[in-house]
Protein backbone atom coordinates (compact mmCIF):
# COMPACT_ATOMS: atom_id res chain seq x y z
CA UNK A 1 0.00 0.00 0.00
CA UNK A 2 2.99 2.20 0.96
CA UNK A 3 5.00 1.27 -2.15
CA UNK A 4 1.37 1.73 -4.15
CA UNK A 5 1.40 5.36 -2.33
CA UNK A 6 4.98 6.51 -2.91
CA UNK A 7 4.98 5.41 -6.73
CA UNK A 8 1.20 7.33 -7.17
CA UNK A 9 3.01 10.60 -5.59
CA UNK A 10 5.84 10.48 -8.13
CA UNK A 11 4.40 9.73 -11.23
CA UNK A 12 1.86 12.51 -9.97
CA UNK A 13 5.17 14.55 -9.51
CA UNK A 14 6.50 13.97 -12.83
CA UNK A 15 2.94 14.45 -14.71
CA UNK A 16 3.40 18.05 -12.90
CA UNK A 17 6.76 18.83 -14.07
CA UNK A 18 6.01 17.79 -17.29
CA UNK A 19 3.03 20.19 -17.75
CA UNK A 20 4.88 22.89 -16.58
CA UNK A 21 7.53 22.46 -18.76
CA UNK A 22 4.44 22.15 -21.89
CA UNK A 23 3.35 25.09 -20.53
CA UNK A 24 6.59 27.02 -20.21
CA UNK A 25 6.99 26.82 -23.89
CA UNK A 26 5.68 29.60 -26.28
CA UNK A 27 2.81 28.59 -28.44
CA UNK A 28 3.40 29.56 -32.20
CA UNK A 29 1.02 31.59 -33.06
CA UNK A 30 0.12 34.38 -36.12
CA UNK A 31 1.63 37.67 -36.90
CA UNK A 32 2.03 40.40 -36.75
CA UNK A 33 3.76 41.08 -33.68
CA UNK A 34 2.71 43.65 -30.69
CA UNK A 35 4.60 46.65 -31.53
CA UNK A 36 5.15 45.62 -35.36
CA UNK A 37 7.41 48.74 -36.64
CA UNK A 38 10.02 47.61 -33.67
CA UNK A 39 9.56 43.97 -33.68
CA UNK A 40 9.73 43.40 -37.72
CA UNK A 41 9.68 39.37 -38.14
CA UNK A 42 13.04 38.25 -40.23
CA UNK A 43 11.39 37.42 -43.44
CA UNK A 44 7.55 36.28 -44.46
CA UNK A 45 9.10 32.87 -43.42
CA UNK A 46 9.36 34.14 -39.80
CA UNK A 47 7.54 32.43 -36.74
CA UNK A 48 5.90 34.14 -34.09
CA UNK A 49 6.37 32.92 -30.37
CA UNK A 50 3.32 33.65 -27.47
CA UNK A 51 4.64 32.77 -24.10
CA UNK A 52 2.51 31.86 -21.40
CA UNK A 53 2.21 35.71 -19.30
CA UNK A 54 3.92 35.80 -16.54
CA UNK A 55 3.09 38.52 -13.36
CA UNK A 56 5.81 41.32 -13.08
CA UNK A 57 8.27 42.87 -11.77
CA UNK A 58 10.52 40.68 -13.54
CA UNK A 59 14.21 39.24 -12.69
CA UNK A 60 16.18 39.99 -15.85
CA UNK A 61 20.18 39.40 -16.53
CA UNK A 62 22.74 39.98 -19.04
CA UNK A 63 25.13 37.37 -20.06
CA UNK A 64 27.76 38.66 -22.13
CA UNK A 65 30.92 37.41 -23.33
CA UNK A 66 33.68 39.52 -24.72
CA UNK A 67 33.99 42.78 -22.94
CA UNK A 68 37.43 44.36 -24.38
CA UNK A 69 36.60 46.76 -26.92
CA UNK A 70 34.42 49.46 -27.13
CA UNK A 71 31.52 48.55 -28.86
CA UNK A 72 30.56 46.08 -25.83
CA UNK A 73 31.84 48.51 -23.44
CA UNK A 74 28.91 50.91 -24.44
CA UNK A 75 26.59 47.98 -24.94
CA UNK A 76 26.76 46.85 -21.17
CA UNK A 77 26.40 50.84 -20.30
CA UNK A 78 23.56 50.76 -22.66
CA UNK A 79 21.73 48.00 -20.69
CA UNK A 80 22.25 49.75 -17.67
CA UNK A 81 20.63 52.68 -18.67
CA UNK A 82 17.83 51.08 -20.55
CA UNK A 83 16.83 49.72 -17.22
CA UNK A 84 17.31 52.56 -15.12
CA UNK A 85 14.32 54.48 -17.28
CA UNK A 86 11.55 54.85 -15.20
CA UNK A 87 8.96 52.63 -17.38
CA UNK A 88 11.03 49.98 -17.63
CA UNK A 89 12.31 50.22 -14.07
CA UNK A 90 8.73 49.81 -12.82
CA UNK A 91 8.83 46.32 -14.54
CA UNK A 92 12.09 44.80 -12.91
CA UNK A 93 12.71 43.67 -9.92
CA UNK A 94 16.17 42.74 -10.66
CA UNK A 95 18.85 43.42 -13.57
CA UNK A 96 21.69 41.76 -13.56
CA UNK A 97 24.78 41.85 -16.00
CA UNK A 98 27.78 39.39 -16.15
CA UNK A 99 30.56 40.18 -18.38
CA UNK A 100 32.43 36.58 -18.88
CA UNK A 101 35.53 37.21 -21.72
CA UNK A 102 35.84 34.65 -24.65
CA UNK A 103 35.77 31.90 -22.18
CA UNK A 104 32.54 29.63 -23.96
CA UNK A 105 32.01 27.53 -20.95
CA UNK A 106 32.37 30.57 -18.72
CA UNK A 107 29.44 32.00 -20.25
CA UNK A 108 27.14 29.19 -20.57
CA UNK A 109 27.67 28.56 -16.74
CA UNK A 110 26.75 31.96 -16.35
CA UNK A 111 23.71 31.40 -17.92
CA UNK A 112 22.98 28.15 -16.12
CA UNK A 113 23.38 29.96 -13.09
CA UNK A 114 20.67 32.53 -13.90
CA UNK A 115 18.41 30.12 -14.97
CA UNK A 116 18.99 27.68 -11.24
CA UNK A 117 18.35 31.05 -9.71
CA UNK A 118 15.19 31.84 -10.95
CA UNK A 119 16.09 34.85 -13.75
CA UNK A 120 12.68 35.03 -15.42
CA UNK A 121 14.39 36.40 -18.58
CA UNK A 122 18.27 36.14 -19.99
CA UNK A 123 19.60 38.63 -22.93
CA UNK A 124 23.24 37.12 -24.28
CA UNK A 125 25.68 38.33 -26.54
CA UNK A 126 26.68 34.60 -27.17
CA UNK A 127 30.72 34.23 -27.93
CA UNK A 128 29.91 31.12 -30.39
CA UNK A 129 26.85 30.29 -32.05
CA UNK A 130 26.41 26.62 -32.10
CA UNK A 131 28.31 25.69 -28.56
CA UNK A 132 24.59 26.92 -26.17
CA UNK A 133 22.42 23.63 -27.33
CA UNK A 134 22.22 22.00 -23.47
CA UNK A 135 21.34 25.44 -21.79
CA UNK A 136 18.72 26.63 -24.70
CA UNK A 137 17.10 23.44 -23.45
CA UNK A 138 17.60 23.72 -19.76
CA UNK A 139 16.13 27.53 -20.09
CA UNK A 140 13.13 26.58 -21.97
CA UNK A 141 12.61 23.43 -19.77
CA UNK A 142 12.17 25.67 -17.13
CA UNK A 143 10.31 28.30 -18.45
CA UNK A 144 12.85 30.89 -18.66
CA UNK A 145 12.70 33.86 -22.18
CA UNK A 146 16.24 33.36 -23.56
CA UNK A 147 16.75 36.33 -25.55
CA UNK A 148 20.41 36.22 -28.07
CA UNK A 149 21.55 39.81 -30.05
CA UNK A 150 24.20 40.73 -32.07
CA UNK A 151 26.30 37.18 -31.91
CA UNK A 152 22.66 35.47 -31.99
CA UNK A 153 22.42 31.56 -31.37
CA UNK A 154 21.80 28.64 -34.30
CA UNK A 155 18.46 27.66 -32.94
CA UNK A 156 14.74 28.12 -33.32
CA UNK A 157 14.46 27.92 -29.54
CA UNK A 158 15.41 31.60 -28.10
CA UNK A 159 14.84 34.54 -29.34
CA UNK A 160 17.02 36.29 -32.03
CA UNK A 161 17.20 39.72 -32.24
CA UNK A 162 19.78 40.94 -34.76
CA UNK A 163 20.76 43.26 -38.11
CA UNK A 164 21.51 41.40 -41.35
CA UNK A 165 25.38 40.62 -40.57
CA UNK A 166 26.05 39.34 -43.71
CA UNK A 167 23.95 41.95 -45.64
CA UNK A 168 26.74 44.76 -43.98
CA UNK A 169 28.98 43.03 -45.24
CA UNK A 170 27.78 43.27 -48.98
CA UNK A 171 27.54 46.92 -48.49
CA UNK A 172 31.22 47.52 -47.12
CA UNK A 173 32.07 45.51 -50.26
CA UNK A 174 29.60 47.03 -52.44
CA UNK A 175 31.36 50.22 -51.40
CA UNK A 176 34.73 48.92 -52.48
CA UNK A 177 33.41 47.65 -56.09
CA UNK A 178 32.23 51.25 -56.63
CA UNK A 179 34.93 53.18 -55.93
CA UNK A 180 37.42 50.62 -57.38
CA UNK A 181 35.95 49.53 -60.39
CA UNK A 182 39.64 47.78 -61.75
CA UNK A 183 39.46 45.42 -58.50
CA UNK A 184 42.49 45.86 -56.23
CA UNK A 185 44.76 45.75 -53.01
CA UNK A 186 42.35 45.09 -50.04
CA UNK A 187 42.99 44.92 -46.25
CA UNK A 188 39.82 43.98 -44.08
CA UNK A 189 40.20 43.94 -40.46
CA UNK A 190 37.90 41.46 -39.11
CA UNK A 191 36.25 41.41 -35.40
CA UNK A 192 36.09 38.32 -33.07
CA UNK A 193 37.08 35.12 -34.14
CA UNK A 194 34.43 31.94 -34.04
CA UNK A 195 31.81 34.72 -33.65
CA UNK A 196 28.30 35.14 -35.73
CA UNK A 197 28.76 38.85 -36.74
CA UNK A 198 32.30 38.31 -37.82
CA UNK A 199 31.36 35.35 -39.93
CA UNK A 200 28.44 36.41 -41.39
CA UNK A 201 30.10 39.67 -42.16
CA UNK A 202 33.08 38.71 -43.47
CA UNK A 203 31.41 36.04 -45.69
CA UNK A 204 29.24 38.76 -47.04
CA UNK A 205 32.55 40.90 -48.07
CA UNK A 206 34.18 37.92 -50.07
CA UNK A 207 30.78 36.80 -51.88
CA UNK A 208 30.22 40.21 -53.06
CA UNK A 209 33.63 41.03 -53.87
CA UNK A 210 33.93 37.75 -55.70
CA UNK A 211 30.77 38.33 -57.59
CA UNK A 212 31.78 41.79 -59.10
CA UNK A 213 33.88 39.49 -61.37
CA UNK A 214 37.15 41.98 -60.58
CA UNK A 215 40.60 41.12 -59.23
CA UNK A 216 40.57 41.55 -55.66
CA UNK A 217 43.10 40.76 -53.56
CA UNK A 218 42.54 40.97 -49.77
CA UNK A 219 44.70 40.85 -46.58
CA UNK A 220 42.90 39.48 -43.50
CA UNK A 221 43.51 40.52 -40.08
CA UNK A 222 41.74 40.24 -36.68
CA UNK A 223 41.26 43.25 -34.80
CA UNK A 224 38.79 42.27 -32.11
CA UNK A 225 36.15 45.40 -33.08
CA UNK A 226 39.30 47.05 -30.85
CA UNK A 227 41.13 50.39 -31.83
CA UNK A 228 44.03 49.16 -29.94
CA UNK A 229 44.05 46.04 -31.50
CA UNK A 230 43.11 47.65 -35.12
CA UNK A 231 45.66 50.02 -35.23
CA UNK A 232 48.40 47.98 -34.36
CA UNK A 233 47.23 44.94 -36.86
CA UNK A 234 46.85 47.17 -39.16
CA UNK A 235 50.49 48.85 -38.79
CA UNK A 236 51.87 45.82 -38.97
CA UNK A 237 49.61 44.84 -42.24
CA UNK A 238 50.28 47.80 -44.00
CA UNK A 239 54.35 47.47 -43.11
CA UNK A 240 54.25 43.62 -44.60
CA UNK A 241 51.37 43.58 -47.44
CA UNK A 242 50.94 47.24 -48.15
CA UNK A 243 50.31 49.79 -49.37
CA UNK A 244 46.07 48.88 -49.59
CA UNK A 245 43.96 50.46 -52.15
CA UNK A 246 40.89 49.99 -50.39
CA UNK A 247 39.76 49.17 -45.99
CA UNK A 248 36.97 47.22 -44.94
CA UNK A 249 36.77 47.21 -40.98
CA UNK A 250 34.28 45.47 -39.05
CA UNK A 251 35.23 47.92 -35.73
CA UNK A 252 38.01 49.51 -34.26
CA UNK A 253 37.90 51.97 -37.38
CA UNK A 254 39.12 55.12 -35.80
CA UNK A 255 42.67 52.72 -34.71
CA UNK A 256 42.53 51.60 -38.36
CA UNK A 257 42.56 55.30 -39.98
CA UNK A 258 45.22 56.31 -37.32
CA UNK A 259 47.74 53.49 -38.35
CA UNK A 260 47.37 55.06 -41.98
CA UNK A 261 48.48 58.42 -40.71
CA UNK A 262 51.08 57.03 -39.15
CA UNK A 263 52.52 55.28 -41.74
CA UNK A 264 51.75 57.93 -44.57
CA UNK A 265 49.63 55.40 -46.59
CA UNK A 266 47.14 57.37 -48.85
CA UNK A 267 43.61 57.83 -48.19
CA UNK A 268 41.54 55.02 -49.82
CA UNK A 269 37.87 54.25 -50.00
CA UNK A 270 37.19 52.78 -46.80
CA UNK A 271 33.43 50.58 -45.56
CA UNK A 272 33.64 50.93 -41.90
CA UNK A 273 31.18 50.76 -38.51
CA UNK A 274 29.65 53.49 -37.07
CA UNK A 275 32.06 55.27 -34.76
CA UNK A 276 32.44 58.49 -33.83
CA UNK A 277 36.23 58.74 -34.45
CA UNK A 278 35.87 57.22 -37.41
CA UNK A 279 33.11 59.92 -38.95
CA UNK A 280 35.12 62.57 -37.51
CA UNK A 281 38.08 61.28 -39.48
CA UNK A 282 36.19 60.55 -42.90
CA UNK A 283 34.46 63.87 -42.90
CA UNK A 284 37.90 65.92 -42.16
CA UNK A 285 39.82 63.77 -44.92
CA UNK A 286 37.17 62.69 -47.52
CA UNK A 287 38.57 65.72 -49.79
CA UNK A 288 42.07 63.65 -49.68
CA UNK A 289 40.75 60.20 -50.89
CA UNK A 290 39.25 58.85 -47.44
CA UNK A 291 35.76 57.73 -48.92
CA UNK A 292 33.94 56.38 -46.66
CA UNK A 293 30.61 54.68 -45.97
CA UNK A 294 30.01 54.04 -42.57
CA UNK A 295 27.52 51.41 -41.08
CA UNK A 296 26.23 49.19 -38.55
CA UNK A 297 23.93 49.08 -35.56
CA UNK A 298 24.49 50.98 -32.00
CA UNK A 299 24.91 49.04 -29.10
CA UNK A 300 21.29 49.89 -28.09
CA UNK A 301 20.26 46.67 -29.97
CA UNK A 302 20.69 45.53 -26.46
CA UNK A 303 17.67 47.57 -25.22
CA UNK A 304 15.66 46.51 -28.00
CA UNK A 305 16.48 42.42 -26.99
CA UNK A 306 15.24 44.01 -23.48
CA UNK A 307 12.22 44.86 -24.25
CA UNK A 308 11.56 42.20 -26.19
CA UNK A 309 12.60 39.85 -23.25
CA UNK A 310 9.83 41.63 -21.27
CA UNK A 311 7.10 42.09 -24.25
CA UNK A 312 7.57 37.83 -24.18
CA UNK A 313 7.17 37.72 -20.42
CA UNK A 314 4.10 40.03 -20.48
CA UNK A 315 2.28 37.05 -22.95
CA UNK A 316 2.79 39.91 -25.79
CA UNK A 317 3.40 37.93 -29.50
CA UNK A 318 7.00 38.60 -30.41
CA UNK A 319 8.47 37.16 -33.88
CA UNK A 320 11.11 34.71 -33.03
CA UNK A 321 13.98 36.40 -35.76
CA UNK A 322 13.55 40.39 -34.61
CA UNK A 323 15.26 42.34 -37.61
CA UNK A 324 16.69 45.31 -36.98
CA UNK A 325 17.62 48.48 -39.44
CA UNK A 326 20.85 49.56 -40.36
CA UNK A 327 22.12 53.13 -39.38
CA UNK A 328 24.34 54.12 -42.57
CA UNK A 329 25.95 57.38 -43.39
CA UNK A 330 28.14 57.98 -46.40
CA UNK A 331 30.52 60.31 -48.35
CA UNK A 332 29.71 63.12 -48.89
CA UNK A 333 26.75 62.83 -47.20
CA UNK A 334 28.11 62.86 -43.75
CA UNK A 335 26.54 66.15 -41.42
CA UNK A 336 27.88 67.10 -38.24
CA UNK A 337 25.83 66.71 -35.14
CA UNK A 338 23.74 64.18 -36.88
CA UNK A 339 25.84 61.57 -38.23
CA UNK A 340 28.81 62.98 -36.35
CA UNK A 341 29.42 64.86 -32.94
CA UNK A 342 32.87 67.08 -33.23
CA UNK A 343 32.44 67.48 -29.24
CA UNK A 344 31.94 63.48 -28.68
CA UNK A 345 34.23 60.62 -27.15
CA UNK A 346 35.79 59.13 -30.48
CA UNK A 347 34.66 55.71 -29.00
CA UNK A 348 31.16 56.52 -28.95
CA UNK A 349 29.31 54.54 -31.70
CA UNK A 350 26.98 57.31 -33.21
CA UNK A 351 23.21 55.60 -34.78
CA UNK A 352 22.46 54.39 -30.74
CA UNK A 353 19.11 54.50 -31.75
CA UNK A 354 15.73 52.79 -32.78
CA UNK A 355 12.88 55.17 -32.86
CA UNK A 356 10.43 52.60 -34.09
CA UNK A 357 11.12 50.78 -31.26
CA UNK A 358 10.87 54.26 -28.28
CA UNK A 359 14.47 53.49 -27.84
CA UNK A 360 16.67 56.90 -28.07
CA UNK A 361 19.74 57.64 -25.57
CA UNK A 362 21.62 60.93 -25.20
CA UNK A 363 25.65 60.21 -25.12
CA UNK A 364 25.59 61.28 -21.49
CA UNK A 365 22.88 59.13 -20.15
CA UNK A 366 24.86 55.93 -21.83
CA UNK A 367 28.54 56.74 -20.70
CA UNK A 368 27.13 58.16 -17.15
CA UNK A 369 26.62 54.11 -16.32
CA UNK A 370 29.70 51.45 -15.77
CA UNK A 371 31.06 48.61 -17.32
CA UNK A 372 31.17 46.44 -14.55
CA UNK A 373 29.32 43.38 -13.63
CA UNK A 374 26.24 44.10 -11.96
Amino acid sequence: MVKSLVGGIVAATALVLLNSSALAEPEIVSGPAVEPDCFAPWSADTKFFKFPKKDGPYRIALANGYIANTWRIQMVQTAKAYAAQPDVAAKLKEFKVVSTGEDVPAQISAINNFIDSGYDAIVVNAQNPTAFAPVIKRAKEAGVVLVAFDNILDTKDAINVNVDQKGLGELWAEWLVKHLPDGGKILEVRGVAGTSVDTDRHNGIHEKLQASGKDFQVTEVMGKWDDGVAQKVTADAIATNGPFDGITGQGGDTGIVQAMIDAKHPFVPFGGETENGFRKFCAKFASEGLKCTSAGTGPAQVAVAIKTAIAALEGQVVPQEVKLPLAVASDPDLKEGQDYFPNESDNFFVGNSFPTCGINFKAQEIMGQTKENK
